[in-house]
Formats: C-alpha cells, sequence, structure tokens
C-alpha cells in the first residue's frame, strides 16, 4: 500500500497516525508534510524508524518550494510528478492521511 501524507507533523497528527496503522509499503510525503524528511526536523526520528519497513518518498518540487531540498534525510527517495504517478500505479491501494 502506498500512504500518501500531506500535512507537515506539526500542525496535524496524519505522519503518526500513519506510521502506527501502516504495516509494508511505501509512504510518499507531499505538501508541508515534507518538512518530516529533513534533517534537524522533530519528526525525523520517526521517519529514520519506519525505514525498516516502509520505503519512504518525498515530492521533490514540494521540497524545493519550501527552501528545503538541501536537508533531506538519509534513506528517503526524492521523486518528481513521474515519479508519484509511477508510485500510484505500483501500488493496488492508496491511503491518503489528513
Amino acid at each position: 500500500m502506498l500512504h500518501i501524507v500531506n500535512k507537515s507533523p506539526t500542525d496535524s497528527n496524519a505522519l503518526d497516525s500513519a506510521l502506527r496503522l501502516s504495516g509494508t509499503g511505501a509512504l510518499l510525503l507531499i505538501e508541508d508534510a515534507v518538512y518530516a524528511a529533513t534533517r534537524g526536523n522533530p519528526a525525523e526520528a520517526l521517519i529514520q524508524g519506519a525505514l525498516d519497513r516502509l520505503k519512504v518518498y518525498v515530492l521533490a518540487p514540494d521540497l524545493e518550494a519550501r527552501g528545503m531540498a538541501d536537508r533531506l534525510s538519509e534513506g528517503v527517495t526524492a521523486v518528481d510528478y513521474g515519479g508519484f504517478v509511477d508510485l500510484v500505479a505500483e501500488h493496488p491501494n492508496c491511503q491518503s492521511w489528513l
């Protein structure tokens, strides 16, 4: 399953819920959720802890729009819009966490 989170971890518990309830699969961080995938962010430890069971992706244009492209956490893969489409096509089920 592909889990998609779009809210900042400081403004919402969507990331916490997604990580707590997801099994294996992939996690895609978009919009303000990309902050969770940056070095020094309070949610970085959550993301690092999930890497053993989830592939974690971040939407590169959203990361760049927030000036955080040079702070991507180790183990997280940046994808463009085409990569976003590929992830959706690759996973038969998608869950958006609002």
